[in-house]
């Protein structure tokens, strides 16, 4: 079994704006966050995304427009050598009621439990807000609940350090 290490997007990987990020020109890459992925990638981790984009289901941009972003996240990180498996992201309006796949509820986490071959109990959520933790945590992964904009590389000290 594979051991992952599963990653909120806004305020982990990219700076959180308090505003939804769904443009290239404002999504930014925290400093550190290159350094860190190349760590957890050399100790035998996956790298999964799961993020919830409900400005999709508010009718604020498109699923196109996040797939530009993703796609643009992706090759910056490909030319760092850096392998996202895959980028989960759940589309819904948070006061639809009947989401499952919107975190704190856990179905991104499980699906990408399953599809990779991931043993929970070695693998992270990585977060900045308590909803990313409880995902994890429904599906029997570990969180490390980190400071939205903060050091990436901090946050994953208790992943590298065995």
């Amino acid at each position: 079994m594979n051991k992952a290490i599963l990653l909120d997007r806004d305020g982990v990987i990219n700076r959180e704006r308090n505003d939804y990020t769904f443009r290239i020109e404002d999504f930014e890459i925290l400093p550190d966050v290159v350094e860190a992925l190349k760590l957890l990638q050399k100790a035998g981790y996956l790298l999964i995304i799961i993020s919830n984009q409900s400005g999709i289901g508010r009718g604020l941009f498109k699923i196109e427009d996040t797939e530009k972003m993703h796609g643009h996240l992706l090759k910056k990180l490909e030319k760092e050598k850096i392998h996202i498996e895959e980028i989960y992201y759940c589309v819904h309006h948070p006061e639809t009621g009947s989401c499952l796949c919107r975190k704190p509820d856990s179905l991104h986490v499980e699906k990408a439990l399953a599809r990779f071959t991931i043993d929970p109990s070695l693998s992270y959520f990585i977060g900045d807000k308590e909803r990313d933790i409880l995902a994890g945590e429904k599906a029997g992964v570990k969180g490390i609940l980190m400071e939205s904009n903060s050091s990436l590389v901090k946050a994953i000290e208790p992943c590298i350090k065995k």
